[in-house]
């Protein structure tokens, strides 16, 4: 093969070589406060939030959400072009904020009414003012460490790092008040504060710049930060024994669809203690967004937009977390929504979302298209040359429908799945040895191949015990390394929960803490392993006894579950704690389990996540659609956890269907599955359809003969070419393991590589078959179109094809250029 000529041939063709899958999308340019200021319009009328506030100490603030109401049904935030009014002064004042805004700060006490007015409209809210004859004392948890935390300084970045930053270490968001307190109060004499004189202690000092500051600039004095930390100092540094609970935090909006010029919005956040007191913590609390190309948010809270989209707004308060969800729209010239038809209630999910943010749906995907992604989606190869022209030559209106169920139902299609969940369990020879791994391997292809129920399923591998050999599910357990890797992965897997970072410190951008995560562990800490002697088999089974310690507090920790807190599982009958944890997880109403499984399902056939990365469930990574998700969930659990249900109903979808092609009004759009998604094929369909297509079957020493590359059971039985391609090695139980990208290793390889070199070259190919049988080069082009890409060439290939081999002297050579030429080509490489 003349690697020369083939690639004249590849450009004259009219395909390109390697790519990465998807194109790099432009972002917008600017930030939030380069955009438009607010336009008030004529609002209908206002709306304040809180209606009422109750404000119970001297150094407590209030502050409120103007929310404008227009004709259309509509709505802008006026928070920062709103006139703030107190009916008695003496009472309260309202103070306006440096950077806009502002705030209510308490001058007396008793009950006056805030008036607001904006566009020609008013508004009215309550205000009670108490506690202003009382020195209020200054929280250590709540306040000190609060402000800490608001301006960064225990961030991971900074001194919240395991070795802290010039000398000075906190706890990672202040997740260890007592280490806290030996730091700022006792450590090395206490030079970080100065109780006598407060403002020249270091801990003042250098975040305000007025010393030499690693981190710079960080805090103002007339920041309320400044006052909470130089009033705490003042008052002696005290640490009170007890004080109230924060039991949870609100913010208003939760969530808000903002048509432009509605461009920005105010947030504010609340806190619930356990005296029943509710206080505005607006100023000390953390915001961050999921997305910063489509909206950006300020110290404050205030969110302003970057672009059409949907974002999160992660907001903290200490270890409590919650999310506001906001849809920012804008009008996109000369876009008509025209109603698609749809094929089921996956459909009108999808279009509603694509209708509310102006996309338009790609075209259905032509015949051709459709059944070689099918084949590759359900059972990992390409359709063979008969299997596509007996589907493209079928007039059946539902043949679509009837290939779907036709290919669910073979043992292709249980054999290729299995190897996805092989990924995630980590079956491979190293973990298991080889006994363990073929028959844990055809315990995971039969259950596919029965269409085991999903609770079933998860209820098998997480309660089994015995011989790794004589109870297969068993081997669940032989993949982790110890009571941590058991939990860890069993929260991913199972509910796409990331807790790991919980280990060591509260998470610091969600609501797992460290006490929730030995919680988790303690329904795996009795699970017990030992090697039979002699043997690669393993024995699991549960102890009778063995509790989880929390490093940090020494505490015994009881089991725990989201949503539920603490159990007490203290009889003989609860010595298998699993099995609780088991019945929690497979519960009809669990918000995990059902939602990340379709979820997952949803991934691999559609290229991205409606939560993308699919195992990374959390407030700051919201769902693209989460009514779609939702309603896939729901329909996952009405049909007993059927599998193959939401898979046969995702794929009948027209949303699956789509073409990848692109329209003007959905080349951007890379979140809603307004088009099909384009991806590279991954390593075990590279290797078999590049077999398949040349007609040289992959040989895999020590497995049976005929064995695909989509069907190995451990990567120990893989070639270099898979390693090269991305095939995890199943270390980790983590999707991110399996590599997507593309390289220079993987250019060669397909360009200089030996695999396909000699596959092309080999004797007994495909191309010989033809050669031999008498067949014409017509005849031999248009059958390699056919196996490559599902289709005959266009017409200009087809001349451009005939023209390169007839004027080439070694015919067979010529063709062997051709063959190469396809499989370096895009349509051949990727799946759309």
């Amino acid at each position: 093969m003349r690697s020369t000529c083939a690639l004249i041939l590849l450009c004259a063709v009219g395909v390109t070589a390697v790519s990465q899958a998807g194109e790099k999308l432009s972002g917008s340019s600017g930030d939030g406060n380069t955009l438009s200021a607010i336009q008030i319009g004529t609002p209908t009328r206002l709306v304040l939030h809180p209606e009422s506030v109750s404000i119970t100490g001297r150094r407590q603030r209030a502050r409120w959400v103007v929310t404008g109401h227009y004709p259309d049904g509509e709505v802008r935030d006026l928070t920062r072009v709103a006139t703030f009014r107190v009916e008695d002064e003496s009472i309260a004042e309202f103070v306006p904020g440096e950077r806009g805004g502002g705030a209510l700060v308490p001058r007396g006490e008793g009950s006056t009414q805030l008036y607001v007015e904006c566009g020609g409209q008013q508004a009215t809210a309550s205000l009670s003012v108490s506690g202003q004859r009382v020195d209020e004392e200054v929280s250590f948890f709540h306040g000190t460490l609060a402000a800490l935390t608001k301006q960064g300084c225990n961030s991971g970045g900074c001194h919240g790092s395991p070795s802290g930053k010039g000398g000075f270490r906190l706890s990672l968001r202040g997740y260890d008040p007592e280490l806290d307190q030996q730091t700022l109060i006792r450590e090395q004499g206490g030079r970080r504060t100065n109780r006598m004189e407060p403002e020249k202690s270091l801990v003042l000092l250098k975040p305000t710049a007025r010393v030499a500051h690693g981190g710079g600039k960080r805090l103002d004095e007339s920041d309320p930060a400044y006052g909470l930390i130089r009033d705490w100092i003042a008052a002696g540094c005290r640490v009170p024994e007890s004080s109230p609970r924060c039991e949870k935090i609100e913010v208003y909006p939760p969530e808000r669809i903002l048509r432009a010029p509605a461009e920005k919005q105010q947030l504010v956040v609340r806190a619930y203690f356990s005296d029943g007191t509710v206080r505005d913590v607006s100023d000390l609390a953390v915001y961050s967004s999921s997305e910063d190309a489509i909206a950006t948010v300020d110290e404050d809270g205030f969110v302003a937009s970057r672009a059409a989209g949907e974002v999160a707004i992660l907001v903290q308060y200490l270890e409590l977390a919650e999310t506001a969800r906001l849809t920012f729209l804008r009008d996109v010239p000369g876009f008509v929504w025209e109603p698609p038809s749809e094929h089921n209630y996956v459909d009108r999910f999808v279009f509603a979302k694509l209708q509310q943010m102006q996309i338009a749906p790609a075209n259905l995907a032509p015949d051709h298209v459709f059944v070689r992604r099918l084949h590759l989606d359900l059972i990992g190869r390409l359709p063979t040359a008969s299997e596509t022209e007996t589907f493209l030559s079928s007039s059946a209106a539902d043949k679509r429908d009837r290939l779907i169920d036709e290919l669910l139902e073979t043992s292709e299609f249980a054999q290729f799945w299995a190897t996805r969940w092989g990924d995630l369990l980590r079956v491979n020879n190293k973990k298991m040895s080889v006994s363990g791994v073929h028959k844990f391997h055809r315990w995971i292809v039969k259950a596919v191949e029965e269409n085991m129920p999903y609770d079933r399923f998860v209820r098998e591998l997480l309660t089994s015990e015995g011989s790794t050999f004589s109870r297969p599910a068993s081997n669940y357990y032989r993949a982790p390394l110890d009571t941590s890797d058991m939990t860890e992965t069993t929260a991913q897997i199972f509910m796409g929960v990331r807790i790991q970072c919980a280990k060591c410190h509260n998470h610091p951008f969600e609501q797992w803490t460290q006490d929730n995560y030995y919680g988790l562990s303690a329904f795996f800490n009795r699970v017990e392993r030992k090697k039979v002697q002699g043997q690669d088999e393993l024995m699991v089974w549960v102890a009778r006894e063995g509790e989880v310690t929390q490093p940090r507090t020494g505490r015994t920790m009881k089991p725990w579950l989201p949503l539920v807190g603490e159990l007490d599982l203290q009889s003989e009958h609860d010595q298998d704690r699993r099995v609780a944890l088991v019945d929690w997880l497979t519960a009809s109403d669990n918000p995990f389990f059902t939602r990340m499984e379709v979820n997952r399902i949803w991934s691999y056939v559609m290229g991205r996540g409606i939560v993308d990365p699919i195992d990374d469930f959390r407030d700051s990574n919201p769902p693209a659609n989460p009514e779609l998700l939702d309603a896939l969930a729901a329909d996952f659990v009405e049909q007993g956890f059927d599998r193959r249900h939401v898979i046969r109903t995702i794929l009948r979808s027209r949303t699956y269907q789509s073409s990848a092609t692109a329209n003007q009004f959905n080349e951007r759009d890379q979140k809603y599955f307004s088009r099909y998604a384009a991806r590279m094929l991954s390593a075990e369909q590279l290797l078999e359809a590049i077999s398949q297509f040349t007609g040289v079957p992959e040989i895999f020493a020590g497995l049976p003969s005929g064995t695909r590359a989509t069907q190995l059971p451990s990567p120990s039985y893989g070639k270099d070419f898979l390693k090269v391609f991305g095939k995890p090695l199943r270390d980790t139980a983590c999707e991110c393991e399996r590599a997507s990208r593309s390289d220079l290793a993987r250019v060669m390889e397909l360009v200089n590589g030996p695999l396909v070199f000699d596959k092309v070259q080999a004797k007994e190919n495909v191309l010989s078959q033809l050669i031999e049988a008498g067949r014409d080069d017509r005849e031999i082009v248009e059958h390699l179109y056919l196996t490559a890409y599902a289709r005959g060439p266009k017409e200009k290939e087809l001349k451009t094809a005939l023209d390169y081999v007839q004027g080439v002297e070694d015919r067979r050579e010529a063709l062997e250029d051709l063959a190469w030429t396809l499989i370096n080509s895009k349509e051949f490489l990727f799946q759309h």
